[in-house]
């Protein structure tokens, strides 16, 4: 599978506990071009962890489909990618540079790299060697504590990194500093692979101004599709409203995906994203959100999410 970077690309971004298979595939059907597995330990795969080998599962409509692992340790990646090469239907292996959280950072993995960037080279250059997948892609943010976008830009293309998606803060900056997308301009000017501008795009007119900016071959959009997997959809045709029947059947196809996925365990952890679901201004969703809250059973939940959306269908 090719990816064809003549016009912009749209990418799911990968969250934890959010962009699980049946979510991926839920963006998918609205068009999203490119979606990115769960960040996965390299160490965890490397070890045969059950709970991530279930992790790496996709869904048919995922071409093309990347799986995004984290570490710094070559023996330990050469190791998942090795186990990776066995799993069809994976175009890309991503390396994590970008992710925040300490407890991954403290295992020298995700952001921390970019304090260490022979060592972020070396991983890279690692994956490259050993993967039989079409592409290598790198995630990172413009530094650690001080932007130095440009040194770290140029240190993944040389290490063999086919395209990079880049998130316009520093590690410091986690998900509240302002996004410098003039830095991401500045990255993509600089070098000659694809890079995709991921940070703070939520909403159609940002998606354009974003692309126009920076240049850019393509958006990774992340928290803005947690409640609104269309707006992939809204990004590539310009349609600005909420349709509501749209919506409906949305959460209904992702609730149905979730309980294919994880069994009626899908009905608790579908919670969360009914949460975000009825935050747009629905009439009784404060009270529909504490009646979810206690409910685990799937064909409970699925009533109460059809009567929901019922009373809510002519305001």
């Amino acid at each position: 599978m090719m990816l064809d970077f003549s016009k912009p690309i749209y990418v799911l971004a990968p969250l934890a506990g959010y962009t699980d298979l049946p979510f991926r595939s839920l963006a998918k059907q609205f068009g999203v071009d490119l979606t990115v597995s769960e960040m996965i330990s390299a160490n965890a795969l490397a070890h045969g962890s059950q709970k991530t080998f279930h992790m790496l599962q996709k869904s048919p409509l995922e071409t093309p489909y990347a799986i995004q692992i984290a570490g710094s340790d070559p023996l330990i990646i050469q190791k998942a990618v090795e186990i990776l090469n066995d799993q069809e239907g994976v175009d890309i292996i991503d390396l994590n540079c970008g992710c925040p959280a300490p407890k991954i950072v403290n295992n020298l993995s995700g952001s921390s790299l970019l304090t260490d960037l022979p060592a972020m080279g070396k991983a890279i250059e690692t994956i490259k060697k050993y993967s039989n997948k079409p592409y290598t892609s790198v995630k990172i943010r413009l530094g650690f504590n001080e932007k130095n976008h440009l040194e770290i830009a140029k240190v993944c293309q040389e290490s063999g990194a086919d395209f990079i998606a880049v998130h316009g803060r520093t590690r410091s900056g986690r998900f509240k500093a302002p996004v410098d997308y003039d830095a991401i301009g500045e990255i993509k000017s600089n070098i000659n692979i694809p890079v995709i501008a991921n940070g703070d795009i939520d909403s159609i007119q940002k998606a354009q101004w974003v692309l126009e900016h920076t240049k850019a071959d393509g958006i990774m959009v992340g928290r803005a599709a947690v409640g609104k997997p269309w707006i992939f959809h809204q990004m590539k045709t310009a349609q600005m409203t909420d349709d509501k029947a749209l919506i409906e059947s949305a959460v209904k196809e992702h609730f149905k995906q979730m309980i294919m996925h994880y069994g009626d365990y899908g009905a608790i952890l579908f919670r969360k994203h009914l949460h975000t679901y009825s935050k747009a201004g629905y009439v009784g969703a404060s009270a529909f959100r504490d009646a979810i809250n206690r409910i685990d059973s799937p064909e409970q939940m699925l009533e109460l999410i059809e009567s929901f959306f019922n009373k809510n269908k002519n305001i």
